[in-house]
């Protein structure tokens, strides 16, 4: 078999060209993921804090308790975020990446493996036995999944290493971070790409392998219109699992919302991965009628195919859909997170003026600044982060704590109910998105976990809309004394009297503080928006990859199914349709296909996109750039056209008799 498999490569390199791109590029992404994941698991640092110490005795983990559910208490563990750790979004990451992969190897694989339904039934017909068939295409696969991973194993190790050099330059890991092992995880990440595709191989020819002979060279000469029962009824419970997630979604935030989000937009794609042979039918109906009237009688040759190759574009309309309804959903989403964190942090921000020290400033610099001429208000600032429970498991968030003394003067939270004023040790102020997470309401006591994993019960004095600007929970400052890294304030905000003249006072403070220095506070968002930029340039680097990866399948399968059609094509002319006709037939038919995944994939990513911005942030509407939009739509639709009128050109250009004898 492996001879047999080896020599059916050798002669069908169209067709295993496309297959070996995806498992190359999969093999390639996951091998990247992989080896990252597995350098945080291996990574020991230099110490620097406690280098001097003998032993230190921390206890990093959390096992906070759940609900109790038929008796039984949950029990989740999370990470303490003081002092902050790194890679976690590597690992989910890592997840998505291998879901993305899973949707574009079955689908490639699958559309191979139809293509090849007269050769597969043609071997049933000179006495293959169903077994042989099936361990031919396995041992297709397993050949393809080696070269694929020659191939990717070395790009992926390649594109680590540059990935690592981004993360360290942008702060993300610390510059001893080094990439180690690999071993490991290219023969894990090799394994799974082929088990994945072997399944997906086996499952695409279960249908001929099953039938008699006569039967399988029958079903290889007209497609199946739709899939089976079992197919529509799953397709149908991926649909309506997404729409449950939308209501899960919009009543929760933060992670959970979402890792919410992206199980709902997985689930419609693959819905409509499932459903797509029923869609494609009811597409070509009710486009039929446009198609005739735009492009005459090759429109209505279009519509005729779009009907009876419903099921032989699944694996086109699926690609599609995802990369419209990934890159929709999860680049707007960063869009949208990064704004409302900048306009938060500018609108609430009253004071002129930010004292800030890198090594940390000490609660005197507070009471100095006071007492400046012309000083009415100052606030220090602590920046950490504290574990809160949520309606299914406990949050990291972050938080601040400040002096409350004149804080209505240099900060505005957007107070809903309750006031700062009331701040103490024992109290506490929560935004509003993350008290209806937890349930709480002002004037209850609320169960929190500071950034060491000290449990605290605090009374809720104020609810406050500028979460996502200023952190979800706003302490005193004198309850995270000795439960921080450093116990010294981040910065200190300063605001002046309309008519003092302080800045030459406030400089002679920040040169008493080391590495003190005063700036306005318009530099101080300036400053943020441009942190904000560097984090998101991490979401957007990997949504890019995803993305990029999906858009490629997206291509190989348009320039598989286009190659794929050359005896088809060829007929078409023999029997008098013009090369200008077939053109125009093929030009329709991919308007017809592509309108219809741009749309379903648009549908999905509002529908995904405003559900996690209302449960995230609270806008009822994301801000979605209008060039952003066009890019996304525009470059599917140019890339999707171009992957098919290329191969369609070689096709007619190629003398139809010559045409008829050429390999499905």
């Amino acid at each position: 078999m492996l001879r047999l498999a080896a020599q059916t490569l050798r002669h069908r390199t169209g067709g295993f060209l496309a297959t070996f791109v995806a498992l190359a590029g999969g093999v390639t992404v996951l091998t990247t993921c992989a080896l990252l994941v597995e350098s945080g698991w291996r990574h020991q640092g230099d110490p620097h804090r406690y280098g001097a110490a003998v032993a230190v005795v921390a206890d990093r983990d959390l096992t906070v308790d759940g609900p109790t559910v038929l008796g039984e208490t949950e029990r989740t563990t999370v990470v303490l975020p003081e002092p902050v750790l790194a890679l976690g979004a590597g690992a989910a990451f890592a997840g998505y990446a291998a879901a993305i992969v899973g949707f574009v190897v079955a689908g490639t694989v699958g559309l191979s493996v139809r293509h090849r339904r007269r050769d597969l039934a043609l071997l049933r017909a000179v006495a293959a036995t169903p077994g042989q068939v099936r361990a031919m295409l396995l041992a297709e696969v397993g050949l393809l999944a080696l070269l694929a991973g020659a191939v990717g194993v070395p790009a992926g190790l390649l594109a680590a290493r540059q990935v690592r050099d981004a993360l360290v330059t942008r702060g993300f890991l610390p510059d001893d971070f080094a990439v180690r092992g690999g071993a490991l995880s290219a023969a894990a990440v090799v394994v799974t790409v082929a088990v994945v595709a072997a399944l997906s191989a086996w499952i695409a020819a279960l249908r001929v392998t099953r039938i008699r002979p006569t039967e399988a060279l029958g079903e290889a000469a007209v497609e199946r219109a739709t899939g089976g029962r079992a197919r529509l009824v799953c397709g149908l419970a991926c649909v309506a699992g997404a729409l449950s997630l939308t209501v899960l979604t919009g009543a929760t935030d933060g992670q959970t919302a979402l890792g919410a989000a992206m199980g709902m937009l997985y689930l419609f794609v693959l819905g409509v991965a499932l459903l797509a042979p029923w869609i494609n039918q009811a597409a070509a109906r009710l486009l039929g009628p446009v198609l005739r009237t735009v492009w005459g009688d090759s429109g209505y040759l279009a519509a005729a195919n779009l009907r009876a190759n419903a099921r032989g574009t699944v694996a086109v309309l699926t690609a599609l859909v995802l990369s419209v309804g990934l890159g929709g959903t999860v680049w707007f989403l960063q869009d949208n997170l990064e704004r409302q964190t900048v306009v938060q942090s500018r609108e609430g921000v009253l004071a002129q003026y930010v004292l800030t020290s890198g090594a940390g400033l000490p609660a005197s610099a507070v009471a100095e600044a006071r007492r400046v001429p012309g000083v009415v208000a100052a606030t220090g600032v602590r920046r950490t982060s504290v574990v809160v429970p949520d309606r299914l498991e406990p949050q990291t968030v972050p938080a601040q704590g400040i002096d409350p003394l004149g804080a209505d003067r240099t900060l505005d939270l957007r107070v809903r109910s309750g006031g700062l004023d009331a701040l103490r040790e024992d109290t506490v102020a929560v935004s509003t998105a993350r008290a209806d997470a937890a349930g709480w309401r002002l004037g209850d006591r609320a169960r929190l976990w500071l950034g060491d994993g000290t449990p605290v019960t605090l009374r809720v004095v104020a609810l406050y809309e500028r979460g996502w600007g200023f952190g979800d929970v706003t302490l005193h400052r004198r309850t995270l004394d000795g439960h921080t890294v450093t116990g010294l304030d981040d910065r200190v905000l300063i605001r002046t009297a309309p008519d003092a003249d302080a800045e030459a006072a406030l400089a002679e403070l920040a040169r008493r503080h080391p590495g003190g220095q005063v700036m306005d506070t318009a530099r101080l968002t300036g400053e943020l928006a441009e942190d904000v930029a560097v984090s998101g340039w991490l979401n957007k680097m990997l949504v890019t990859v995803l993305v990029g990866y999906a858009v490629l399948a997206a291509a190989d399968t348009l320039v598989m199914a286009a190659l794929a059609r050359t005896r088809e094509l060829s007929l078409l002319r023999l029997v008098g349709v013009t090369r200008g006709q077939v053109k125009r037939m093929v030009h329709a038919e991919q308007a017809g296909l592509l309108g219809v995944a741009l749309l379903i994939g648009a549908a999905i990513a509002a529908v995904t996109l405003t559900t996690i911005v209302r449960a995230v942030t609270g806008a009822t509407v994301p801000h979605v750039p209008v060039t952003g939009w066009a890019t996304l739509l525009g470059g599917t639709a140019a890339l999707a056209l171009l992957a098919t009128v290329l191969p369609v050109a070689r096709i007619l250009r190629t003398a139809p008799v010559e045409g008829m004898g050429v390999r499905e």
